[in-house]
Protein backbone atom coordinates (compact mmCIF):
# COMPACT_ATOMS: atom_id res chain seq x y z
CA UNK A 1 0.00 0.00 0.00
CA UNK A 2 1.29 3.43 -1.06
CA UNK A 3 1.57 5.82 2.39
CA UNK A 4 -0.45 8.91 2.89
CA UNK A 5 2.45 11.43 0.89
CA UNK A 6 2.99 8.57 -1.79
CA UNK A 7 -0.31 8.20 -2.51
CA UNK A 8 -1.01 12.14 -2.63
CA UNK A 9 1.82 12.67 -5.02
CA UNK A 10 0.63 9.26 -7.20
CA UNK A 11 -2.61 11.22 -7.54
CA UNK A 12 -1.57 14.13 -8.59
CA UNK A 13 0.96 12.79 -11.46
CA UNK A 14 -2.16 11.81 -13.18
CA UNK A 15 -4.56 14.71 -12.68
CA UNK A 16 -4.69 16.30 -15.97
CA UNK A 17 -5.58 20.21 -15.33
CA UNK A 18 -8.30 21.08 -18.30
CA UNK A 19 -6.78 23.04 -21.06
CA UNK A 20 -9.52 25.04 -23.20
CA UNK A 21 -11.00 28.17 -22.03
CA UNK A 22 -13.50 30.43 -22.79
CA UNK A 23 -14.25 34.42 -22.29
CA UNK A 24 -16.56 34.19 -19.38
CA UNK A 25 -18.66 37.55 -17.76
CA UNK A 26 -17.38 38.60 -15.01
CA UNK A 27 -21.16 38.23 -13.60
CA UNK A 28 -20.16 34.38 -14.19
CA UNK A 29 -16.77 34.16 -13.45
CA UNK A 30 -16.91 33.85 -9.59
CA UNK A 31 -15.67 30.85 -8.80
CA UNK A 32 -14.16 29.51 -12.10
CA UNK A 33 -10.30 29.28 -12.62
CA UNK A 34 -8.26 31.64 -14.45
CA UNK A 35 -7.04 30.36 -17.55
CA UNK A 36 -4.46 33.12 -18.38
CA UNK A 37 -2.67 35.79 -16.78
CA UNK A 38 -4.30 39.25 -16.35
CA UNK A 39 -2.29 42.16 -17.72
CA UNK A 40 -3.73 46.01 -17.32
CA UNK A 41 -4.12 48.32 -20.12
CA UNK A 42 -4.77 51.42 -18.04
CA UNK A 43 -3.73 52.92 -14.87
CA UNK A 44 -6.03 53.17 -11.84
CA UNK A 45 -6.74 55.29 -10.69
CA UNK A 46 -6.44 57.31 -14.49
CA UNK A 47 -5.69 60.42 -12.83
CA UNK A 48 -4.82 61.90 -9.69
CA UNK A 49 -8.06 62.26 -7.63
CA UNK A 50 -9.12 63.47 -4.22
CA UNK A 51 -9.01 60.97 -0.91
CA UNK A 52 -12.02 63.31 0.36
CA UNK A 53 -14.51 66.02 0.21
CA UNK A 54 -12.50 69.55 0.88
CA UNK A 55 -10.31 71.98 -1.24
CA UNK A 56 -7.73 71.69 -3.49
CA UNK A 57 -4.94 73.97 -3.09
CA UNK A 58 -1.55 75.14 -3.46
CA UNK A 59 0.14 74.78 -0.44
CA UNK A 60 2.07 78.00 -1.52
CA UNK A 61 -0.80 80.12 -1.73
CA UNK A 62 -2.16 79.28 2.30
CA UNK A 63 -0.99 82.18 3.81
CA UNK A 64 -4.57 83.52 4.07
CA UNK A 65 -8.22 82.73 3.70
CA UNK A 66 -8.43 82.50 -0.04
CA UNK A 67 -11.60 82.34 -2.13
CA UNK A 68 -13.51 79.23 -4.20
CA UNK A 69 -12.57 79.80 -7.59
CA UNK A 70 -14.23 76.71 -9.04
CA UNK A 71 -16.49 73.40 -8.31
CA UNK A 72 -15.15 70.02 -9.21
CA UNK A 73 -17.28 67.02 -8.63
CA UNK A 74 -16.23 63.52 -9.53
CA UNK A 75 -16.83 62.59 -13.08
CA UNK A 76 -16.10 66.35 -13.94
CA UNK A 77 -12.84 67.78 -15.86
CA UNK A 78 -10.95 70.68 -13.71
CA UNK A 79 -9.73 73.87 -14.70
CA UNK A 80 -6.20 74.75 -13.83
CA UNK A 81 -6.36 76.06 -10.44
CA UNK A 82 -6.14 80.55 -10.65
CA UNK A 83 -3.05 81.44 -8.29
CA UNK A 84 -4.05 82.81 -4.74
CA UNK A 85 -7.73 80.77 -4.97
CA UNK A 86 -9.25 77.23 -4.27
CA UNK A 87 -11.34 74.64 -5.61
CA UNK A 88 -14.15 72.95 -3.75
CA UNK A 89 -13.58 69.18 -4.38
CA UNK A 90 -15.24 65.97 -4.12
CA UNK A 91 -14.41 62.37 -3.42
CA UNK A 92 -12.96 60.81 -6.28
CA UNK A 93 -12.79 64.52 -8.76
CA UNK A 94 -9.66 64.50 -10.81
CA UNK A 95 -6.99 67.32 -8.59
CA UNK A 96 -7.11 70.53 -10.50
CA UNK A 97 -3.69 71.42 -12.41
CA UNK A 98 -1.88 73.76 -10.45
CA UNK A 99 -3.11 72.19 -6.68
CA UNK A 100 -0.50 70.18 -4.74
CA UNK A 101 -2.91 69.23 -1.79
CA UNK A 102 -6.62 68.66 -0.46
CA UNK A 103 -7.34 69.86 2.90
CA UNK A 104 -10.40 67.75 4.21
CA UNK A 105 -13.55 69.87 5.32
CA UNK A 106 -13.90 69.66 8.46
CA UNK A 107 -10.23 71.12 8.91
CA UNK A 108 -11.83 74.24 6.81
CA UNK A 109 -13.87 77.47 7.57
CA UNK A 110 -15.84 79.99 5.55
CA UNK A 111 -16.26 83.38 6.29
CA UNK A 112 -18.48 85.98 4.99
CA UNK A 113 -16.98 87.21 2.84
CA UNK A 114 -16.56 83.89 0.70
CA UNK A 115 -13.28 83.23 1.38
CA UNK A 116 -11.73 80.01 3.08
CA UNK A 117 -9.13 79.68 6.02
CA UNK A 118 -7.58 76.37 7.37
CA UNK A 119 -7.14 75.05 10.88
CA UNK A 120 -4.18 72.67 8.78
CA UNK A 121 -1.16 73.52 6.88
CA UNK A 122 -1.02 70.64 4.56
CA UNK A 123 2.06 68.79 3.16
CA UNK A 124 2.24 68.89 -1.05
CA UNK A 125 0.40 65.34 -1.42
CA UNK A 126 -1.50 65.49 0.81
CA UNK A 127 -4.94 63.20 0.81
CA UNK A 128 -4.70 63.04 -2.90
CA UNK A 129 -4.39 59.73 -4.72
CA UNK A 130 -1.73 59.37 -7.71
CA UNK A 131 -2.69 58.19 -10.86
CA UNK A 132 -1.61 54.23 -11.05
CA UNK A 133 -1.64 54.02 -7.00
CA UNK A 134 -3.06 51.26 -7.29
CA UNK A 135 -2.65 49.53 -11.00
CA UNK A 136 -0.21 50.99 -13.24
CA UNK A 137 -0.48 49.93 -16.90
CA UNK A 138 1.05 46.77 -18.12
CA UNK A 139 0.91 45.35 -14.43
CA UNK A 140 0.33 41.50 -14.48
CA UNK A 141 -3.45 41.70 -11.19
CA UNK A 142 -4.08 38.55 -11.69
CA UNK A 143 -1.95 35.02 -11.99
CA UNK A 144 -3.22 31.94 -14.13
CA UNK A 145 -4.39 28.72 -12.13
CA UNK A 146 -6.30 30.10 -9.10
CA UNK A 147 -10.29 30.42 -8.77
CA UNK A 148 -11.35 33.91 -9.32
CA UNK A 149 -13.09 35.47 -5.69
CA UNK A 150 -15.35 38.66 -5.78
CA UNK A 151 -12.31 40.68 -5.09
CA UNK A 152 -10.56 39.37 -8.31
CA UNK A 153 -13.73 40.30 -10.46
CA UNK A 154 -14.00 43.70 -8.87
CA UNK A 155 -9.91 44.54 -9.79
CA UNK A 156 -10.87 42.92 -12.77
CA UNK A 157 -13.64 45.78 -13.80
CA UNK A 158 -11.31 48.41 -12.40
CA UNK A 159 -9.55 47.84 -15.59
CA UNK A 160 -12.12 47.89 -17.33
CA UNK A 161 -12.66 43.92 -18.53
CA UNK A 162 -16.43 43.00 -19.30
CA UNK A 163 -15.06 39.49 -19.39
CA UNK A 164 -11.85 36.99 -18.07
CA UNK A 165 -10.60 33.86 -19.83
CA UNK A 166 -11.72 31.00 -17.39
CA UNK A 167 -11.32 27.34 -17.43
CA UNK A 168 -14.23 25.01 -17.90
CA UNK A 169 -15.53 23.81 -14.86
CA UNK A 170 -15.01 20.41 -13.36
CA UNK A 171 -17.97 17.48 -14.25
CA UNK A 172 -17.89 15.23 -11.50
CA UNK A 173 -20.52 12.45 -11.54
CA UNK A 174 -21.25 10.63 -8.28
CA UNK A 175 -23.26 7.79 -7.60
CA UNK A 176 -23.77 6.00 -3.94
CA UNK A 177 -24.23 2.47 -3.82
CA UNK A 178 -25.52 -0.49 -1.49
CA UNK A 179 -28.74 -2.49 -0.96
CA UNK A 180 -29.11 -1.06 2.59
CA UNK A 181 -29.02 3.04 1.85
CA UNK A 182 -32.79 5.15 2.26
CA UNK A 183 -33.23 8.33 1.07
CA UNK A 184 -33.20 10.65 4.25
CA UNK A 185 -37.76 11.55 4.60
CA UNK A 186 -38.22 7.86 4.02
CA UNK A 187 -39.10 5.34 6.66
CA UNK A 188 -36.19 2.71 7.45
CA UNK A 189 -37.14 -1.08 6.71
CA UNK A 190 -35.04 -3.85 8.77
CA UNK A 191 -31.45 -3.28 8.59
CA UNK A 192 -31.54 -0.10 6.28
CA UNK A 193 -29.40 3.23 7.38
CA UNK A 194 -30.04 6.76 5.60
CA UNK A 195 -27.71 7.68 3.05
CA UNK A 196 -25.76 10.75 4.58
CA UNK A 197 -22.90 10.15 1.94
CA UNK A 198 -24.66 12.32 -0.42
CA UNK A 199 -25.51 15.34 1.66
CA UNK A 200 -22.09 15.75 2.62
CA UNK A 201 -20.33 14.92 -0.56
CA UNK A 202 -22.78 16.58 -3.29
CA UNK A 203 -21.95 20.12 -1.54
CA UNK A 204 -18.32 19.48 -0.56
CA UNK A 205 -18.01 19.18 -4.80
CA UNK A 206 -19.88 22.21 -5.27
CA UNK A 207 -18.02 24.20 -2.59
CA UNK A 208 -14.57 22.74 -4.65
CA UNK A 209 -16.35 24.78 -7.66
CA UNK A 210 -16.79 21.21 -9.74
CA UNK A 211 -20.32 21.28 -11.49
CA UNK A 212 -22.12 17.84 -9.88
CA UNK A 213 -23.84 15.31 -11.91
CA UNK A 214 -25.75 13.65 -9.12
CA UNK A 215 -26.61 9.88 -10.64
CA UNK A 216 -28.31 8.66 -7.09
CA UNK A 217 -28.14 5.29 -6.04
CA UNK A 218 -27.72 1.31 -7.13
CA UNK A 219 -27.94 -1.38 -5.56
CA UNK A 220 -25.32 -4.17 -4.46
CA UNK A 221 -25.25 -5.49 -8.55
CA UNK A 222 -22.29 -5.68 -10.69
CA UNK A 223 -24.62 -5.03 -14.11
CA UNK A 224 -26.64 -2.25 -13.02
CA UNK A 225 -23.18 -0.49 -11.02
CA UNK A 226 -21.39 -1.36 -14.78
CA UNK A 227 -24.05 0.32 -16.64
CA UNK A 228 -24.08 3.51 -14.26
CA UNK A 229 -20.52 3.68 -14.50
CA UNK A 230 -20.85 4.16 -18.44
CA UNK A 231 -23.44 6.63 -17.90
CA UNK A 232 -21.26 8.66 -15.60
CA UNK A 233 -18.62 8.51 -17.86
CA UNK A 234 -20.61 9.86 -20.76
CA UNK A 235 -21.52 13.08 -19.19
CA UNK A 236 -18.37 13.79 -16.53
CA UNK A 237 -14.45 14.78 -16.68
CA UNK A 238 -14.28 13.01 -13.28
CA UNK A 239 -16.26 9.78 -11.41
CA UNK A 240 -16.80 10.16 -7.79
CA UNK A 241 -18.68 6.94 -5.98
CA UNK A 242 -19.26 6.21 -2.16
CA UNK A 243 -19.10 2.37 -1.34
CA UNK A 244 -18.25 -1.15 -3.23
CA UNK A 245 -14.75 -0.68 -2.94
CA UNK A 246 -13.93 -2.98 0.07
CA UNK A 247 -13.23 -6.68 -0.02
CA UNK A 248 -17.02 -8.12 0.72
CA UNK A 249 -18.60 -9.88 -1.77
CA UNK A 250 -21.32 -7.36 -2.41
CA UNK A 251 -18.96 -4.85 -3.05
CA UNK A 252 -19.40 -4.58 -6.81
CA UNK A 253 -17.79 -1.24 -7.57
CA UNK A 254 -14.25 -2.57 -7.67
CA UNK A 255 -15.36 -5.25 -10.33
CA UNK A 256 -17.35 -3.25 -12.41
CA UNK A 257 -14.32 -0.27 -12.93
CA UNK A 258 -12.31 -3.51 -13.71
CA UNK A 259 -14.80 -4.66 -16.18
CA UNK A 260 -14.89 -0.97 -17.63
CA UNK A 261 -11.86 0.14 -17.47
CA UNK A 262 -8.89 -0.02 -15.11
CA UNK A 263 -8.44 0.23 -11.67
CA UNK A 264 -4.72 1.24 -10.77
CA UNK A 265 -4.88 2.44 -7.22
CA UNK A 266 -6.82 0.47 -4.29
CA UNK A 267 -5.69 0.94 -0.53
CA UNK A 268 -4.09 3.62 0.82
CA UNK A 269 -1.85 3.12 4.45
CA UNK A 270 -4.55 5.60 5.85
CA UNK A 271 -7.26 5.31 8.76
CA UNK A 272 -9.53 6.05 8.67
CA UNK A 273 -9.82 5.32 4.60
CA UNK A 274 -8.12 2.56 3.72
CA UNK A 275 -10.20 1.38 0.77
CA UNK A 276 -9.58 4.38 -0.89
CA UNK A 277 -9.68 3.60 -5.36
CA UNK A 278 -8.23 5.39 -8.14
CA UNK A 279 -9.20 4.31 -12.17
CA UNK A 280 -10.34 5.19 -15.16
CA UNK A 281 -13.58 4.68 -16.96
CA UNK A 282 -13.22 6.06 -20.42
CA UNK A 283 -11.66 9.03 -20.59
CA UNK A 284 -13.20 10.21 -16.84
CA UNK A 285 -10.63 9.43 -13.98
CA UNK A 286 -12.54 7.41 -11.30
CA UNK A 287 -12.32 7.88 -7.71
CA UNK A 288 -13.40 5.38 -5.29
CA UNK A 289 -14.34 6.54 -2.04
CA UNK A 290 -15.10 3.96 0.91
CA UNK A 291 -18.71 3.86 2.11
CA UNK A 292 -18.16 4.58 5.53
CA UNK A 293 -19.02 8.05 6.11
CA UNK A 294 -15.76 9.59 8.30
CA UNK A 295 -13.42 7.29 5.89
CA UNK A 296 -15.01 9.01 2.58
CA UNK A 297 -15.24 12.01 4.48
CA UNK A 298 -11.31 11.97 5.22
CA UNK A 299 -9.81 10.80 2.22
CA UNK A 300 -12.14 13.68 0.46
CA UNK A 301 -10.29 16.16 2.68
CA UNK A 302 -6.65 14.64 2.28
CA UNK A 303 -6.27 12.74 -1.06
CA UNK A 304 -9.17 13.51 -3.33
CA UNK A 305 -9.45 17.34 -2.62
CA UNK A 306 -6.42 18.02 -3.82
CA UNK A 307 -6.57 15.62 -6.92
CA UNK A 308 -9.68 17.68 -7.91
CA UNK A 309 -8.01 20.98 -7.55
CA UNK A 310 -5.18 19.86 -9.63
CA UNK A 311 -7.89 18.65 -12.30
CA UNK A 312 -9.57 22.00 -12.14
CA UNK A 313 -6.44 23.99 -13.23
CA UNK A 314 -5.65 25.20 -9.50
CA UNK A 315 -1.86 25.33 -8.13
CA UNK A 316 -2.01 22.74 -5.37
CA UNK A 317 0.72 23.71 -2.60
CA UNK A 318 2.09 20.66 -0.17
CA UNK A 319 -0.31 19.92 2.65
CA UNK A 320 -0.02 23.37 5.14
CA UNK A 321 0.32 21.45 8.70
CA UNK A 322 0.42 24.04 11.84
CA UNK A 323 1.89 22.70 14.97
CA UNK A 324 -0.39 22.76 17.33
CA UNK A 325 -0.36 21.18 21.04
CA UNK A 326 -2.28 18.66 22.11
CA UNK A 327 -4.77 19.09 24.81
CA UNK A 328 -5.02 14.96 24.48
CA UNK A 329 -3.79 11.34 24.49
CA UNK A 330 -3.74 9.03 22.12
CA UNK A 331 -2.57 5.51 23.29
CA UNK A 332 -3.29 3.39 20.79
CA UNK A 333 -1.85 3.93 17.30
CA UNK A 334 -2.04 2.64 14.16
CA UNK A 335 1.52 0.85 13.38
CA UNK A 336 1.67 0.95 9.73
CA UNK A 337 -1.18 3.66 8.82
CA UNK A 338 -1.20 7.52 9.02
CA UNK A 339 -4.01 8.78 11.18
CA UNK A 340 -6.01 11.44 11.01
CA UNK A 341 -7.73 11.91 13.98
CA UNK A 342 -11.02 14.35 14.09
CA UNK A 343 -10.13 17.52 16.60
CA UNK A 344 -11.03 21.51 17.09
CA UNK A 345 -8.52 23.85 18.01
CA UNK A 346 -9.60 25.33 21.64
CA UNK A 347 -7.75 28.25 22.86
CA UNK A 348 -4.58 27.83 20.78
CA UNK A 349 -5.00 23.71 22.03
CA UNK A 350 -6.20 20.26 20.23
CA UNK A 351 -9.06 18.77 21.74
CA UNK A 352 -10.38 15.00 20.40
CA UNK A 353 -13.50 13.84 19.56
CA UNK A 354 -13.85 11.38 22.26
CA UNK A 355 -15.13 8.70 19.63
CA UNK A 356 -13.15 7.82 16.70
CA UNK A 357 -14.27 5.37 14.82
CA UNK A 358 -14.91 5.48 10.91
CA UNK A 359 -18.96 5.20 11.36
CA UNK A 360 -19.13 8.48 13.77
CA UNK A 361 -20.12 10.99 11.29
CA UNK A 362 -20.81 13.48 14.76
CA UNK A 363 -16.56 13.58 14.91
CA UNK A 364 -16.52 15.47 11.63
CA UNK A 365 -19.66 17.66 11.77
CA UNK A 366 -17.94 18.41 15.41
CA UNK A 367 -14.19 19.14 14.42
CA UNK A 368 -12.40 21.96 12.55
CA UNK A 369 -9.73 20.13 11.48
CA UNK A 370 -7.65 17.05 11.32
CA UNK A 371 -4.56 15.71 13.80
CA UNK A 372 -2.13 14.09 11.13
CA UNK A 373 -0.36 11.07 13.32
CA UNK A 374 2.52 9.10 11.72
CA UNK A 375 2.14 5.16 12.20
CA UNK A 376 2.92 4.27 15.40
CA UNK A 377 2.66 8.15 16.78
CA UNK A 378 1.28 8.06 20.34
CA UNK A 379 0.41 11.40 21.87
CA UNK A 380 0.57 13.12 25.21
CA UNK A 381 -0.64 16.11 26.21
CA UNK A 382 1.25 18.87 25.80
CA UNK A 383 2.65 16.84 22.46
CA UNK A 384 3.05 19.18 19.32
CA UNK A 385 0.81 18.09 16.46
CA UNK A 386 0.36 18.51 12.94
CA UNK A 387 -3.08 20.08 12.47
CA UNK A 388 -4.76 20.27 9.29
CA UNK A 389 -7.60 22.68 9.02
CA UNK A 390 -10.67 21.23 7.09
CA UNK A 391 -12.21 23.65 4.56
Amino acid sequence: MLSYQEARAWLLERARPLRTHQNVSLSQACGRVLALPVQAGVDVPPHDNSAMDGYAVRCADLAAALPVSQRVPAGSVPLALQAGTIARIFTGAPIPPGADAVIMQEQATAGEDGKVSFTVVPQPGQNIRRRGEDIANGQVILEAGKMLTPADLGLAASIGLASLPALPTLRVAVFFTGDELVEPGQPLGAGQIYNSNRYWLVPALHKLGCEVIDLGHVGDALEPTRQLLRDAAAVADVIVTCGGVSVGEEDHVKAAVEAEGELTLWKVAIKPGKPLAYGKVGDADFIGLPGNPVSGFVTLQTLVKPFLQRRMGLDVPPPEAQCLPAAFAWDRPDAKRSEFLRVRKVAGELQLYPQQGSGVLMSCAWADGLVWLQPGQVVKPGDALAYLEMA
